[in-house]
């Protein structure tokens, strides 16, 4: 299975978007999956549903600073970091959940929407996983 796969598997099979996205890179980045979960939960929904920044471009940032940064140079790393964003809202038209969940009633409580038939055939999550994912695999190829 591509990463690609693996995210749109993660989030289908509840996981959320940002936790979907970090965990199809578990293997390689050697933490256990308990840690990643815990790690990256916060993030689903745009920042704890807050509907920002989109919970899968915030994974796959997660990933690549993990797996290709020095925890020092900030400079490196945010130059790929704005790269892959910039192909994630080139490919989807926004890196913002609220944007990105245009037409689809999703509220900002803290409270989730329980993963039902109609919720995964409402919202374009699963395949935002699945493109967060193919752009972290290719920066990670590249560096």
């Amino acid at each position: 299975m591509t990463k690609s796969e693996i995210a749109l598997q993660n989030f289908n099979s509840g996981l959320n978007c940002c936790q979907a996205v970090v965990l199809a890179f578990k293997d390689e980045m050697g933490l256990s999956v308990d840690d990643l979960k815990k790690l990256s939960i916060g993030f689903g929904g745009g920042l704890g549903r807050q509907r920002l920044t989109c919970g899968a471009v915030s994974g796959m940032c997660m990933v690549l600073s993990y797996l290709l940064s020095d925890g020092q140079d900030k400079l490196a790393i945010y130059s790929v970091i704005q790269k892959a964003c910039a192909d994630f809202k080139k490919e989807t038209g926004s890196i913002i959940c609220a944007e990105l969940l245009e037409g689809v009633t999703a509220d900002k409580s803290p409270v989730p929407d329980a993963r039902t038939e109609e919720y995964y055939k409402k919202r374009p999550c699963g395949e935002l996983c699945s493109i967060a994912a193919t752009i972290t695999e290719k920066y990670l190829a590249q560096n």
